[in-house]
C-alpha cells in the first residue's frame, strides 16, 4: 500500500474550518464593527443580568427578615449562642 492512501488531507481539512478574513477593506471594517457591537451587547447584557441577580438576592433577604423582631437597644447583639463546657484536659502550667 502507498503511504498517500492513508492520508486524509490534513491541510485541506484544517483550511475548511479556519476563519478567513474577507479581502475587501470595507467589508473587513464592517465585520470588525459588528464584532465590537456584539461584544458591547454581551457586556451590557451581562451587567444587567448581574444587577438583577444582586437585586433579587437583596429583595429575598429583606423579605425573609420581615416579621422577625428587631433589637431596640443598640448594645444588644441578636444571635444564637451555646454554652461550651470546660476543656477535658487540664491546662499545663
Amino acid at each position: 500500500m502507498y503511504r498517500s492512501s492513508f492520508q486524509f488531507g490534513h491541510a485541506r481539512l484544517r483550511s475548511m474550518f479556519s476563519p478567513r478574513k474577507p479581502r475587501h477593506p470595507l467589508l473587513r471594517l464592517l465585520l470588525g464593527l459588528v464584532g465590537v457591537a456584539m461584544l458591547g451587547v454581551l457586556i451590557v447584557l451581562g451587567l444587567f443580568v448581574g444587577a438583577a441577580m444582586l437585586a433579587g438576592g437583596l429583595l429575598y433577604k429583606l423579605l425573609r427578615q420581615r416579621g422577625q423582631p428587631i433589637a431596640q437597644d443598640p448594645r444588644v447583639v441578636e444571635g444564637e449562642f451555646r454554652v461550651v463546657d470546660k476543656p477535658a484536659l487540664p491546662l499545663s502550667r
